[in-house]
Order: structure tokens, then sequence, then C-alpha cells
């Protein structure tokens, strides 16, 4: 039985991308490419067929009437008829995909194609690497990941300030069963107050749980490949291109595309410290950040309490607690937290990433607040990029 038995078993900010793409970017191409980050890590011929034979079933899969609806009742989608119906047409082609082997064992996966095609590969190419992968090295034990699931619930109630997390592990997880098992606890043990949703709307719809997301880096990337706009100037575009779309919902912004540094200084003004309802932290120091952030919003006279701040960065409920305990007060926090919810079951996870290098024919990049989490295919570029950065923080 495939892996992937849904095109709902997807991320929310992949659909409300594609929206975005559908309606404004509809000419657009992406070039996405996987990569694993572990050291070590070999892919035998066997995983690779498994692997390749997944992602051609992919093919068959469509949208069904039910889960368009589901789309459709969230109230950011009730207007967006065309995109709904473009849904209803939508299907995965393996033309616009390849996967390679190496003789060491190396896996390469690209996908090409029309940005609205291309980017909906992730998701479903890392859950189903990750997947094959531990299948066949068998390693990972369930009753290890259900006494370390039990411990953290059994941590979180015990917590005295208020505390808010959702489940991003959909990319990394150790098996499609075992997420479910890991949202079913979580829907049991904790009202929406705390476990507050799922980023994965298959198990959003089937535990009636809130789908949460908004944008991702390769959304913010494509502003860098458009003649309409400098790269300067392409993250206020893209995010004043998002705010034209969904006319202030979805308003988390995502802060370190281009260095928090920059974002802030260049990009993130008073309209948009209004205008937003908060900011994503992906990488950097989670504590130097949050209060990088209020300070900045203190500077435009906007309370940050009135704003939220989504912590998102390898986070385990430790580390998360900590950075609850240091802003619960301070601003409206929540977290995402995924390969520790999905794959921690006494075995290394993969650290995988399916990541757009390129646009429109051109280089993109993602320049972070972490030099490990920089990816780009054009070192010559990312040296510009990186010019771009410093005249615009120099000015």
């Amino acid at each position: 039985m495939a892996i992937i038995k849904s095109l709902l078993d997807q991320d929310l900010y992949k659909i409300t991308m594609q929206r975005v793409y559908f309606h404004r970017f509809s000419n657009a191409t992406a070039r996405f490419e996987f990569r694993c980050r572990n050291k070590g890590v070999v892919f035998t011929k066997e995983m690779f067929a498994e692997i390749e034979a997944e992602i051609k079933a992919l093919d068959n899969l469509k949208f069904e009437k039910d889960e368009i609806e589901f789309i459709g009742d969230l109230y950011y989608m009730k207007e967006a008829k065309g995109y709904l119906e473009f849904l209803r047409l939508f299907r995965l082609n393996a033309d616009y995909i390849r996967a390679d082997l190496s003789e060491e064992g190396r896996l390469s996966i690209v996908a090409e194609g029309p940005i609205w095609l291309a980017s909906m590969y992730e998701i479903f190419t890392l859950a189903i690497v990750s997947e094959v992968y531990f299948k066949h090295i068998k390693l990972g034990d369930i009753s290890v990941g259900r006494e370390r699931l039990q411990s953290k619930i059994e941590a979180i109630k015990k917590l005295k300030e208020p505390f808010k997390f959702s489940d991003f592990g959909s990319r990394r997880r150790y098996s499609f069963a075992w997420m479910d098992e890991v949202i079913a606890a979580l829907t049991k043990s904790f009202d929406g107050r705390v476990f507050t949703g799922t980023s994965n709307l298959y198990f959003a719809k089937k535990y009636n749980l809130i789908p949460m997301g908004t944008l991702a880096h390769e959304y913010l990337c494509l502003g860098q490949a458009l003649d309409v706009v400098t790269i300067a100037n392409s993250q206020r575009f893209m995010l004043q291109t998002w705010a034209d779309e969904y006319r202030g919902d979805l308003g988390i912004a995502l802060s370190d595309n281009l260095g928090s540094d920059y974002f802030l200084q260049h990009d993130f003004d008073k309209y948009f410290s209004l205008l937003f309802s908060g900011v994503r932290h992906d990488s950097g120091d989670p504590i130097e950040w949050g209060y990088k952030m209020i300070k900045h919003y203190e500077k435009h006279r906007v309370d940050p309490r009135s704003k939220t701040f989504v912590f998102s960065d390898a986070l385990d409920f430790t580390r998360a607690a900590a950075i609850n305990r240091e802003f619960h007060d301070k601003a409206s926090v929540a977290f995402g937290i995924g390969t520790n919810l999905t794959n921690d079951l006494g075995c290394e996870p993969l650290n995988i990433v399916f990541k757009m290098v390129s646009a429109n024919g051109r280089p993109v990049a993602k320049v972070s607040d972490s030099p490990s989490k920089q990816m780009c295919e054009d070192e010559g570029y990312l040296t510009y990029l990186k010019g771009v950065i410093e005249r615009g923080l120099r000015h």
C-alpha cells in the first residue's frame, strides 16, 4: 500500500502558497532539490527502488470531493472559488520529478516545472524518503516512542505558564502510522488551548483540528527571480503580495530568509508590523531573536503583547518550555514542533530538506540566521545576494 494515500497528507503552507502561485505567478517555474544533511547516511538500491515507485504512485492521487470541501471551509479559502476548482482538476505528474542514486548511495531527487506543481512535491517526497529509510534499516522502537511521547505530555501538563504548541512533523516523520498515533494521543490529552492544531491537512480533517501554517522560505525566494522587482526589494514585494491575496488573514511573517536584521531594518516597517499578526522564528538564537522582535515592535509603537511569536526551529519540549518562560508575558507565544514529535523513537532522524534552488531559470537563496541552513547552488549568486544585504543594512 502506498505511503501517501491522499493529496491532503500535506502541510497547509503548500496549499496557501499554491493559491498565490495560481492567482499571481502562474507562469513562474521552479527547481527543487533534495538534500540529506546527515553524515554517513547511505541509501541502498532497494530503498531507491521503493522511493522511486512511491513517487511515481503520487500520479494516481487527486483531491477528493470531501477534501476540497474541507479546504474550502477554511475561513480564508471560502472566496477562492477558482482555486478550489483548480484543486478539483489538480494532479501530480512524474514527468516533472526525477530521482537518481549514486554508486556511493547518495540520493538525488529533483522536481522542476511550474512552481504550482513542483512545490507540491516537497512534503510528499520527504515523508516517503523518511518512511522508506527507517523501514529498511529497521531502527526505531515504537514502544520507546510511546514512552517518550507520554513523558512529553506529562511534562507539558506540569508547566506553570500557559503553553501553546502545534504539530509541524509531516516532513521527517518516522511513518504515517506513527504520526497518526501521535496526533491521536495529543488530541486526547489536550484541548485546543494547549494543542492548537497540526500543519498536516489530512490529520487536521481526521481529528477536527485547526490546520496551521502560512508561508515558507520558498515563497520569499521566488521574489528574487521576478522581473517586476529588484532583489533588494523582493521580500517586501512578496509580503505585500501575500497581504493583497489574504487581506490580513494568515498574517505570520517568516523573518529569516535574508536574515532577521535585513528583514527588520529594510522590509518589516511599521505598516507591515501593524498589518501582520506576528512573526516566525526558524533560525538563529531564539532568545536573542525574541528580544530583537520586541525592540522592533516597541520602536514602531506597537505593543508586542498584541503580536504572535511562532518558534519552529528544531524544537524539543524542554527548549520550547524555556523559550516560553522567557516570553510568555511579553508576546503571544506559540510553538511548532516537528521531528521531536513524529520521529523520536530512539534513533537519529533524517535531517532532510527539499528546497527551491532556482526560479524562472535564475538562482535563488535562503541566507538564514544560521549559516548551516543556507542553501544555494550558485556561490557567485550567494556572494552577490550577501552584498545586497550588506548594502541594505548600511542605508
